[in-house]
């Protein structure tokens, strides 16, 4: 395995936004970065074991079945859809004041099995990094443990990014005009992702 190229794709699909990366910005810009760790590996965790099952010959049910691999995008985008509105929605964040709905590790491991970005990731990872042969195993374990770490990093500077937005945007009508624009963000890469 050639590892430079592949770490490069790993940083590439972890840092571009998508429906985790935005849901950690605003997730860390209502509950600061420290309660928004456990959302980050919580999806860094399960986009990794997605590659590794991916790699070990379960993402052939979704080339060969694309019914499963449609019902699974449909839900996917259906929940994204639902979440836009809530944050569209939500009152502009009382920063004094704890708010309810956190993005929550279990949550964030789900949006990875229903996203359809994450599921074509692993499946572009292994077709194109993945070695055949007899160690193929232990290699796409190691690019699932590479993939880990890089998107770990990758979601931190988007938690890290979240907790600046409240330095910048400081009256409420600021606040609820980037809230909406993540929420329109959040409803655009869903829906990008199923109409591509």
């Amino acid at each position: 395995m050639n590892l430079m190229p592949f770490l490069l794709f790993a940083f590439v699909a972890s840092i571009t936004p998508g429906p985790t990366n935005i849901l950690v910005l605003t997730n860390s810009q209502h509950f600061g970065v420290k309660k928004t760790v456990p959302a980050i590996l919580g999806g860094c965790f399960a986009a990794s074991l997605i590659v590794l099952i991916s790699g070990a010959g379960a993402g052939e049910v979704l080339r060969q079945y694309p019914l499963v691999r449609q019902v699974m995008s449909w839900a996917g985008v259906l929940w994204l859809s639902w979440m836009s509105w809530q944050l569209f929605s939500a009152p502009a964040a009382n920063l004094s004041t704890p708010s309810h709905r956190r993005f929550t590790a279990r949550a964030a491991a789900l949006l990875q099995v229903i996203n359809p970005k994450t599921w074509m990731m692993a499946l572009a990872v292994v077709s194109l990094f993945a070695p055949a042969g007899e160690n193929a195993l232990h290699d796409v374990t190691l690019m699932a443990l590479w993939f880990l770490i890089i998107s770990i990093v990758c979601l931190m500077c988007w938690a890290w990014l979240g907790k600046a937005v409240n330095r910048v945007f400081r009256t409420t009508v600021a606040m609820v005009r980037f809230q909406r624009l993540m929420a329109l963000c959040l409803f655009v890469s869903a829906w990008a992702g199923m109409l591509a």
